[in-house]
């Protein structure tokens, strides 16, 4: 028997997710998206892939109380897999990766963290499954988008995260940060605050390039209150200031740049000028 692979390339509802987050940067750019026309040709009307991705959408956002009935709906639906044209579904995914690789660097358009990775790769495995596949493989998998579709209910009732997955656009991520720094703050963002939030969004696919701007910006932050501390008069808050530049340590340590962590850097921004404004700096 034979172990399936995943295939980020050949994952319907992992694509989309990443084609759908290249629209937002585009056009938070102002320029032409190729990612658009690319959905617009293979996931519009009544194609296999748009049959397909329906299929990983419903696995995603369906939610069940008990685990019989989760799992009664994904057998249901794996089902319904089977029933797709796979001729004509392997001719489209074809298509659509050689116009991928034409786009984009394909390695670049894969790095992009994707927080529901696990249950994506969990989908397509149980699709791909075939009797010749080891037995265990589907089982494990399937349970994984058990558990998923049973936590569902729950996650609703936590609080919400400031990235949500399923609008799939950071244009609206971005537009929470700053709603939610002026909630606080009540000030017009400055330079520096906006080119981090700049930053956040321009590099959604590419969280090793934002992961580098972070640490660099870090470091000049870390420079700058360690510089403004020798002109406060107040020993108190010198030692406030050298407390809080420790923690920008554990920021340049993380392996990936969260949402929580943009706000951060906000906040420290905001400091550096409420700093320069109190009347005990010389």
């Amino acid at each position: 028997m034979k172990k399936i692979k995943h295939s980020k390339i050949k994952n319907t509802g992992l694509v989309f997710e990443l084609l759908v987050r290249q629209v937002a940067v585009d056009t938070m750019n102002n320029r032409n998206s190729a990612s658009l026309s690319i959905l617009n040709k293979f996931f519009k009307g009544s194609t296999e892939l748009s049959k397909e991705l329906k299929l990983y959408r419903s696995l995603q956002e369906e939610t069940f109380n008990t685990e019989n009935k989760a799992i009664k709906f994904i057998d249901a639906v794996v089902s319904a897999r089977k029933t797709l044209n796979e001729a004509q579904l392997k001719r489209e995914k074809y298509n659509l990766i050689k116009e991928l690789k034409n786009r984009f660097d394909i390695e670049e358009f894969f790095k992009s963290r994707v927080s529901n990775y696990k249950l994506h790769a969990s989908i397509y495995n149980i699709f791909e499954h075939s009797e010749a596949d080891e037995p265990g493989v589907y089982v494990r998998n399937k349970f994984i988008v058990c558990e998923h579709v049973q936590e569902k209910k729950n996650k609703s009732e936590a609080k919400p995260s400031l990235m949500s997955e399923d609008k799939d656009v950071r244009i609206l991520a971005s537009k929470i940060v700053i709603d939610k720094f002026n909630e606080k703050y009540s000030k017009t963002l400055t330079g520096k605050q906006k080119n981090i939030l700049r930053e956040f969004i321009n590099n959604v696919t590419n969280s090793e390039k934002l992961k580098k701007y972070v640490v660099t910006e870090t470091k000049g932050i870390q420079k700058e209150l360690a510089d403004l501390k020798m002109s406060v008069a107040s020993k108190v808050v010198r030692i406030k200031i050298n407390e809080v530049t420790k923690l920008l340590s554990q920021l340049q340590k993380k392996h990936t740049i969260e949402d929580k962590d943009v706000l951060t850097m906000l906040r420290y921004y905001e400091l550096i000028n409420e700093i320069k404004k109190c009347k005990d700096v010389k």
